[in-house]
């Protein structure tokens, strides 16, 4: 293991002030480029060390034993320093004898740095807790055995021992920050809140044999002798029933009773809190990664809604359908036609159009460019469907030792039209989120802070993007091709009420208006979408305008290169960088179009 390095600007400086009148310049290319690794290597693990949940996530196990807390203060303070440091660091480098690969890194790195310390500014600390991304469930998921924190020694169990014993401290902590909130009028909306209690409360268990915490001691690998699994059976049950739930308890008691009672009620958006406008107008920028405004980013939204209307019109003729656009919505929402008999058959169709997907992959993607990690597709767990999205998906284990899956709710299955499969296959899976991720994490030759990043504008643009594939895979007919219409068409409402709940302040009740008079979605979604917007303020925006950014550089390259453009080519430039901002996306897009014309 490389040692964590929280302080060495004197040692890069000593480099950096080698005399270079010396040095020849293919010499000094490779010490500039030698020096931004090793800043590159130092934070990677600096990073780590200052939250050693994330090292687990990524597969480096010498933390997987302990456990920070991310909420306190202190911790802000320390990620400050780190930030400061090492966007510091970046002066000792000569940037002008980098080479072209090795100044993408740079900037990168420089934006990310510059980024994390802005985002500081903002409270972010005082909303620890919300439906979509619960520690509390987050930590729970871990435990039982069914994630990224590995069960398979004596070791590996020790380890989570010692994470759970410090449960208590950071909800203790949780807590504290939700009173603080309270104090300064910076606290979730009150519904949020009580999507929240329920979760937690799912974990409150009067039989710690029922708890997600004892899975691991049902599932013992091989080769534990009788007495390490008594050991580990003993210690798991006394810290599970007299620490661990009874934090989960005292969370719950403290929510219900403190905390919601005082939470808004009407005032959903971000914009109604302290510092709000300028805290959204941040998130859009950082979601995005451009320049739009809330206000360009709502008529866009609107001008997309009205243009993937008069798309669907074209399938209502193509299918014989008598009738407006609101009567097909309400056909293709509520025909039994359109529903799945049960879960079951909902994963299986689902897992028979990704095999389908797979058989066909290579029509536009070079084979090179498809990941070594395999995927699966997986029913989202009791205790968080009836919150969760309609899909999502999980990176892959760096070493093999777990796929990437796509967590597929199949909760109200009336809300769950067989028309969606399609393109969320596509986005979740394959090509869209399994490709492009687990490609990036296998492309040693990137720095590891680019190979597990996440730019959302560019991850879920791609992922966006790859729903349109379905035509060009020979897979869609008419309802599939209105399903991916729908799925582009909600990610075009989401511009509309994103920015509608947190720059134009409205409510919940307009938000599902709209939503109701402008697609075919129950109930279930509806209040579940929104209440994702509701907490995940500018996330929803990234979607679209990285499909948008996408779409329009193949259209670039196509007239460009005219017979010579190759859609794999195109995709193999896309994906190649890893996940990038839509601004370094289209310079490199722009470099591969003038190396391919210039001659």
């Amino acid at each position: 293991m490389k040692p964590v390095v929280l302080s060495a600007l004197c040692l890069w400086l000593l480099v950096a002030c080698t005399p270079v009148e010396k040095l020849s310049h293919s010499t000094e290319e490779l010490q500039q480029s030698e020096l931004l690794a090793d800043i590159f290597e130092d934070y990677f693990y600096a990073d780590l060390a200052l939250d050693p949940l994330q090292a687990t996530y990524v597969g480096e196990t010498q933390f997987n034993g302990e456990l920070a807390n991310t909420f306190s203060d202190t911790y802000r303070s320390q990620r400050q320093l780190l930030e400061e440091e090492f966007l510091m660091a970046l002066d000792a480098v000569n940037y002008a004898q980098l080479s072209d690969a090795d100044k993408l890194s740079y900037d990168l790195f420089q934006r990310e740095r510059k980024i994390a310390l802005e985002r500081l500014q903002f409270p972010t600390h005082l909303l620890p807790l919300n439906q979509m991304y619960n520690y509390a469930n987050q930590l729970a998921r871990l435990g039982s055995g069914e994630s990224a924190q590995p069960f398979d020694t004596y070791e590996d169990y020790q380890n989570w021992l010692n994470r759970m014993r410090a449960i208590p401290d950071i909800f203790l902590q949780i807590q504290a920050n939700l009173q603080q909130g309270l104090a300064t009028d910076v606290t979730q909306p009150r519904i949020i809140m009580q999507r929240v209690l329920e979760q937690i409360r799912a974990h409150v268990v009067e039989d710690v044999a029922t708890s997600l915490y004892f899975q691991p001691l049902a599932n013992f690998p091989e080769g534990f002798t009788q007495a390490q699994r008594t050991a580990l059976t003993e210690a798991y049950v006394q810290v599970i029933e007299n620490q661990v739930v009874p934090a989960y308890r005292a969370l719950a008691e403290y929510i219900e009773s403190e905390y919601i009672p005082r939470t808004r009620t009407t005032d959903i958006g971000l914009s109604h809190l302290p510092q709000g406008k300028e805290w959204y107008a941040f998130e859009v920028k950082r979601q995005t990664t451009t320049n739009l405004t809330p206000d360009e980013i709502h008529a866009l939204g609107l001008a997309e809604v009205a243009r993937i209307h008069q798309a669907i019109a074209d399938i209502m003729d193509d299918v014989g359908f008598a009738g407006d656009l609101a009567a097909f919505f309400e056909f293709t929402r509520d025909n039994p036609q359109f529903h799945y008999a049960s879960p079951e058959a909902m994963l299986a169709d689902y897992q028979d159009f990704a095999a389908q997907v797979e058989a066909r992959v290579l029509d536009l993607f070079h084979e090179d460019m498809l990941p070594q990690a395999g995927y699966e597709i997986r029913r989202v767990e009791p205790f968080r469907e009836q919150t969760a999205s309609s899909g999502s998906y999980e990176v892959p284990a760096e070493d093999g030792s777990r796929p990437g899956i796509f967590y597929l709710n199949t909760y109200g299955l009336s809300a769950r039209p067989t028309w969606a499969k399609g393109p969320l296959t596509l986005h979740e899976a394959i090509p869209g989120h399994h490709y492009q991720v687990a490609l990036q994490r296998e492309m040693t030759n990137l720095p590891r802070f680019r190979r597990y990043n996440v730019v959302v504008a560019f991850a879920e643009g791609w992922g966006l993007y790859t729903e349109s594939l379905g035509d060009e895979f020979g897979l869609y007919d008419s309802y599939d091709r209105y399903g991916q219409l729908i799925a582009e068409l909600w990610r075009s409402i989401r511009l509309v009420v994103d920015t509608g709940i947190h720059w134009k302040g409205w409510s919940k009740q307009q938000v599902l208006d709209y939503m109701y008079a402008n697609a075919p979605v129950k109930e279930a979604r509806a209040v579940s979408e929104a209440e994702r917007f509701i907490v995940l303020p500018g996330q929803a925006l990234a979607y679209k305008v990285g499909m948008l950014k996408i779409h329009e550089l193949r259209q670039r390259a196509q007239q460009r290169l005219a017979d010579k453009f190759d859609v794999r080519d195109f995709h193999r430039e896309v994906l190649r960088h890893g996940s990038i901002p839509l601004s370094v996306l289209e310079r490199e897009i722009e470099r591969w179009l003038d190396s391919e014309t210039s001659d």
